[in-house]
């Protein structure tokens, strides 16, 4: 028996390890540096919406008082409440219509079989590489024609269709099962009624991701705005803004604060549907 007293074997001595990887912390430090970069821009509209009109020329930092009048007479000076109005209508109307024609084309790509189809929607999405701004005088044009210049539907209609949406919603309507279809198809259900009551029920993140982005373009939308109309009827939130430009110069201060408001709205939509949108992006073979 060996004696107890033998000595054991000596333990090797432990690595000295980072405690986090270097390449981590470059990483975290590029991403910080990234997120103070958004950031900044916000909070200098932010403070500058305090401030009074010397107090922005004479560029300080911080308000000596908080001016929350500067939110009252923005509002009431520029016609804040007809342009608030309008960018609402304007929104809604495109976000509803877009869900519904996209969803329809979506489906009809993803599960319906028709002649060429496959070319079509290669054609279709092609579509996106096509510059905005090709597209403003065809649209104008259209517009003119059927007598819809400065009325809702030149700002609604054109807009209720995007190839990016119908790509996103195909690619997940794709991936339901086709014994789904199969055991409605034995219930007597046809496309329709597949279509509305098991595919968009399940369809839920991706549907929110289209209202969402949908959202922010035609709340955000200016050119356009511009182009198909010539008086505040039926003109977004914003073109409101620039109302503050005047003669004199602009009163940066009123003007901070109407964007203040106009970004309240999409701010709120992002932070609501967010986790609908990474869901989305997650399932519908989007991620790289």
């Amino acid at each position: 028996m060996a004696s107890q007293s033998q000595a054991l074997p000596a333990q090797p001595r432990p690595v000295r390890r980072w405690p986090i990887h270097p390449l981590r912390v470059l990483l975290y430090l590029i991403l910080t540096i990234g997120a103070l970069a958004a950031v900044i821009p916000l909070v200098w509209m932010i403070l500058t919406s305090f401030m009074t009109r010397g107090e922005v020329y004479l560029r300080v930092l911080l308000p000596s008082q908080i001016q929350f009048g500067n939110y009252v007479e923005a509002w009431q000076e520029a016609r804040f409440s007809l342009y608030f109005r309008n960018s609402v209508i304007i929104t809604l109307v495109t976000v509803f219509g877009q869900l519904f024609i996209c969803t329809l084309a979506a489906y009809a790509f993803a599960r319906m079989e028709f002649v060429g189809r496959d070319v079509i929607f290669m054609l279709f999405l092609s579509t996106m590489m096509i510059p905005a701004a090709v597209t403003f005088i065809p649209n104008f044009l259209i517009i003119k024609t059927l007598g819809w210049y400065d009325k809702l539907a030149a700002l609604t209609i054109p807009f209720m269709s995007s190839p990016f949406s119908i790509f996103l919603l195909r690619q997940f309507f794709a991936q339901v099962p086709k014994d789904l279809y199969d055991a409605a198809l034995i219930d007597g259900a046809g496309h329709i009624r597949f279509l509305f009551l098991v595919v968009v029920p399940l369809s839920r993140a991706p549907l929110m991701t289209v209202a969402t982005l949908t959202f922010i373009f035609a709340w955000n939308e200016l050119q356009w705005p511009l182009i198909a109309t010539r008086t505040p009827t039926w003109r977004p939130i914003s073109v409101g803004l620039y109302s503050f430009i005047t003669e004199a110069g602009p009163d940066t201060h009123l003007m901070m604060a109407g964007a203040v408001i106009a970004i309240i709205p999409v701010l709120l939509v992002y932070f609501l549907a967010q986790r609908q949108f990474t869901e989305s992006i997650i399932t519908s073979g989007l991620k790289g």
